[in-house]
């Protein structure tokens, strides 16, 4: 019988470690639970004080950013189409002084030209022919 005594002895005190690792496994789990609930707790402290009001802030200064963008684009816009116009302007009026001084330079290269003409006829040693 003294077998069985040190076998029930044995269980006896197996069973003990057992109950204390579920003990002990028990307070592990709410001792986690806890330290899970602070911790979302300062997550939420610290978002709630730091987070949200930094988010406001860069939301603002991205709509700002966005309005100059757009203001940007439009004074671009802007200056492109005067710049465009006042190119064809540009082009526009050389185009007329163009004419107008060929139409003029015209006239008088033909006069130079007849006198030339009548100058090379006169020096000419042939006898002009009437």
């Amino acid at each position: 019988m003294q077998s069985l005594d040190t076998t029930n002895l044995l269980l006896g005190i197996m069973a003990a470690v057992s109950v204390l690792e579920a003990i002990a496994l028990i307070a592990i789990g709410v001792a986690g639970w806890k330290a899970y609930a602070r911790l979302m707790a300062l997550v939420h402290d610290v978002e709630a004080r730091h987070v949200v009001p930094t988010m406001h802030r860069v939301n603002t200064v991205l709509d700002d950013v966005k309005a100059v963008t757009a203001t940007m684009r439009e004074e671009t816009a802007r200056v492109d189409d005067a710049i465009n116009r006042t190119l064809e302007r540009v082009d526009g009026t050389a185009r007329r002084v163009r004419s107008t001084v060929t139409a003029r330079t015209s006239r008088v290269v033909g006069f130079l030209r007849g006198v030339r003409v009548a100058i090379e006829t006169i020096l000419s040693d042939s006898p002009a022919r009437i």
